[in-house]
């Protein structure tokens, strides 16, 4: 679990900073070069199978972390709430990761499983820049978009800490700091993310 959430963090990194590039002024030019070349390198092709896989891994382990943990404490504690020593949203890994699936199923029906059929089919790929203005013009689509990331941010406040105690980084010297970089990249990497489709909508990247 600790393995894959680090590989999604990585991911998460590369793919931000990519669509960063919409903000670069010149009608999306960087963005498309740069999309052009993660969308035609083998290195990156044969990646993408090892992330589908790691997806898909991550999610199956934590559903199946979620049932074990359930069936461990059948019976609510009689004293000490869960509530009083835990936050909701480390108690809600399950609910967040299914609701993160189902935004990243639409995100891929949306850009990544077009892109793909059109290099295939054609031999050419989509103008993604033109396709995120046209997709993010849709209100019910941005607020879908909004509340993936908000479930994203929620996630990654547990798990980025989580993922590094898995591998034993738990001493009271380097939790701190764990924790504060977790945080700062909760909040920073998801609002880079949904800035893309409120500013797109609103008109300001063009």
């Amino acid at each position: 679990m600790g393995f894959t959430g680090f590989f999604l963090i990585t991911f998460l990194i590369v793919h931000c900073t990519i669509n960063a590039c919409i903000y670069v002024p010149d009608h999306g030019q960087t963005f498309l070069k740069t999309a052009h070349f993660m969308g035609t390198n083998w290195i990156v092709h044969v990646l993408e199978v090892g992330l589908i896989v790691g997806f898909f891994l991550h999610i199956i382990q934590g559903l199946m972390l979620t049932v074990q943990n359930r069936s461990k404490r059948p019976k609510k504690y009689a004293v000490n709430r869960v509530s009083q020593t835990t936050t909701w949203y480390s108690r809600s890994m399950g609910l967040l990761g299914t609701l993160i699936l189902i935004f990243l199923i639409i995100h891929w029906a949306n850009f990544w499983i077009p892109n793909r059929y059109n290099q295939i089919a054609h031999g050419e790929e989509l103008n993604l820049f033109e396709r995120m203005k046209m997709v993010f013009s849709n209100g019910w689509i941005v607020i879908i978009y909004l509340l993936g990331v908000l479930s994203l941010s929620f996630h990654l406040l547990h798990g980025f800490q989580s993922a590094f105690r898995t591998f034993g980084l738990s001493s009271k010297r380097y939790i701190p700091i764990v924790k504060g970089i977790g945080t700062a990249f909760s909040i920073i990497v998801p609002l880079i993310f949904a800035s893309m489709p409120v500013l797109m909508y609103f008109g300001v990247v063009k």
